[in-house]
């Protein structure tokens, strides 16, 4: 194990079990895992339980017949059990091939076939179902382990945890080094993992990253961000099937032996305040979804309203105070955020501070010290709200196909709007048709069984294509266009960025989506889907009259979320004002030719159980095409 930092002495070069191995014999008393049972008791691991249980299970595998170079299917959502099962798949040896819980059962089928997995992990008896239903069409699949509950019934295919843990306990009686040799016998260079891309294009593709190009993506995260602390607590929240959640929360904490706390997007709020994390992993669109809360807070009353918009331009102007001239702010943990912005504007913000925004980072555990965004580009408004706050959020960019950094914002310079320049370790270029190419030692290492997409995927030098179109800013920043699939070109010739549409409505309180059309088209259109719930509490409190009984909830976030509503709703003359008001107001932040000229409302929202957006909340631009093929038409009439 080679340490390559001598102030951050986790930085250090090794496999996934050897790391394991290190933190439970050299950290074996620190807590490893904390979590919320469904009863609201907390329970915790340290690394030593951990340890032993992953020992267990790890065996267990093996008992049932999984060898080195096997793949083992993982399909559950973020949990304690998430990563128990990960890292007991890697201790054997084998190869962890995350699938998403939310698939359907002819996508598990696809990735099962496709990795011929042998064994498949479930959280539940929701996909226990699907895989059994699917099970005939799964050739290579012998075993499927339940990681939550008991199993009950005759089928010897079918096994739970604890049942798994006790083959595993029979065995290391029976051969005390069967554990140790099967791990120790894991090279850097064996492949670790395959995840499918989520896909907002086409069929989904397994990226096969091995044991040296995750560890050499979690060494180059740790490098530019702060010293981990013994006491620092990771949250986690987003789905560990993604490289994001799974590497920069999972993989950097694992590094720096610190706390893992586990939430989801429905009770992060409240976990907030439980775990008082030091530190999480975010896309963007919670982001968005923290200010509007923040802001439907702000406007209970006339006096509430006015105290938030005050505060926040006070805080905007300190920013825009603090930044260089090319627009760099220094967000590091060590610095004053009143240093240099003179007496007056120092005062108002400590007023401001002092009511309101000091509330907001207490909401956040009280402990909190920086954030990370990635999976989609963070409104520079958004990013600039934040820093305002004293809220550090350091954005970054990258693919499953990189293990996630390529860019990252610098905790001591960082450019909102812009994904930082190149992480450390990675080599960038632009195309000259402005695509970004990335090369470095955290790329993967070929899409399994598909040698045709890997050779479309990097250059005859060996940069990957990350598909992305990018502008260089100051110092080697660089600011994301739009995907090249997602730029559309009109039939006059001219190019309009959908991302740059997009953006303009992410602080937008009565707007949830904004879907832009106009590839190959005379004028740019677009699909909106308004916030229902924003309306729904506007309606309320003047006396709006709609069809309650048309309205459909769904578990989205902290509280349930208003995912259709009926007709009569979007026809309403007031909502309708009120959307074309907020299509103006974007309007004038774009070019003429970029200017939304027609728009449908549309009466549900996007969801991934749609089929529409990703795991990490991306939009599916082909499916939605498909899916309002009707209303897109109607749009060009």
């Amino acid at each position: 194990m080679e340490n390559i930092s001598r102030d951050k002495w986790y930085i250090t070069t090794q496999t996934f079990p050897e790391l394991l191995h290190r933190n439970v014999t050299q950290f074996g008393e620190r807590r490893a895992q904390w979590w919320k049972t469904e009863t609201g008791t907390h329970q915790t691991l340290t690394y030593f339980q951990l340890g032993r249980i992953i020992e267990e299970a790890s065996c267990g595998l093996m008992e049932i017949g999984v060898e080195k170079g096997d793949r083992v299917a993982l399909m559950a959502h973020t949990c304690p059990e998430w990563m128990q099962a990960d890292y007991s798949i890697l201790c054997a040896g084998a190869m962890t091939v995350c699938v998403y819980p939310t698939l359907s059962k002819d996508e598990l089928t696809f990735i099962v076939r496709d990795s011929a997995a042998k064994v498949l992990y479930v959280q539940d008896g929701l996909n226990l179902a699907k895989a059994l239903e699917a099970w005939a069409d799964m050739p290579t699949l012998e075993k499927v382990i339940v990681l939550q509950g008991e199993v009950g019934g005759e089928d010897p295919r079918i096994l739970d945890f604890n049942a798994l843990c006790s083959l595993g306990s029979n065995l290391r009686a029976k051969e005390p080094k069967a554990f140790s040799n099967r791990w120790k016998s894991v090279a850097l260079d064996d492949p670790m993992t395959i995840v499918y891309t989520s896909g907002t294009t086409g069929k989904p593709k397994g990226a096969v990253h091995t044991h040296a190009s995750i560890n050499a993506a979690c060494r180059r995260d740790m490098e530019p961000i702060g010293f981990m602390k013994p006491d620092d607590v990771m949250l986690s929240f987003l789905p560990l099937s993604h490289t994001y959640e799974r590497e920069c929360g999972h993989g950097v904490a694992m590094h720096g032996a610190i706390t893992l706390a586990y939430s989801s997007p429905k009770t992060m709020v409240e976990d907030l305040q439980v775990f008082k994390p030091t530190m999480f992993m975010s896309v963007p669109r919670i982001y968005e979804r923290i200010f509007m809360a923040l802001s439907a807070a702000a406007s209970e009353s006339f006096l509430k309203k006015a105290i938030f918009n005050y505060a926040l331009k006070v805080g905007k102007k300190v920013v825009e105070t603090r930044a260089d001239d090319n627009g760099f702010v220094d967000m590091s943990e060590e610095a004053d955020l009143c240093s240099g912005i003179g007496p007056l504007l120092r005062m108002q913000y400590q007023l401001v501070d002092k009511i309101l925004f000091s509330k907001v980072r207490e909401k956040l555990g009280g402990r909190f010290r920086f954030a990370f965004s990635a999976a989609g580009a963070l409104p520079a408004d958004l990013c600039k709200v934040f820093m305002a706050m004293g809220i550090r959020i350091y954005e970054g960019y990258g693919a499953t196909e990189t293990c996630n950094t390529v860019n990252l914002n610098r905790p001591n310079k960082v450019l909102p709007g812009s994904v930082g320049c190149l992480a450390p370790g990675v080599e960038g270029r632009i195309a000259p048709d402005g695509e970004w190419l990335v090369k470095g030692p955290n790329n993967m290492l070929e899409y399994w069984n598909n040698p045709e997409a890997t050779k479309a995927a990097f250059t005859e030098d060996g940069f990957y294509h990350t598909g992305d179109i990018v502008e260089e800013q100051a110092d080697g920043y660089l600011k994301i266009v739009d995907r090249k699939k997602g730029l559309m070109v009109l039939d006059t010739g001219k190019n309009v960025p959908s991302a740059k549409i997009e953006s303009c409505f992410s602080l937008s309180r009565y707007i949830d989506t904004v879907v832009p059309v106009g590839d190959n088209r005379k004028y740019v259109a677009a699909i909106v889907i308004p916030d229902f719930d924003a309306f729904i509490e506007y309606f309320d409190a003047n006396g709006i009259e709609y069809d309650k009984d048309a309205l459909a909830f769904a578990d989205l976030g902290a509280a349930p979320v208003c995912v259709k509503v009926g007709e009569d709703f979007i026809r309403n003359a007031k909502l309708k004002e009120m959307v074309d008001e907020e299509i103006k107001l974007a309007n004038f932040q774009l070019e003429e030719y970029e200017t939304i000229k027609k728009y449908t409302i549309a009466k549900r929202r996007l969801t991934e159980q749609t089929g529409e957006v990703t795991p990490t909340l991306k939009i599916k631009r082909n499916v939605v095409m498909k899916n309002f093929e009707k209303e897109i038409k109607d749009l060009y009439k």
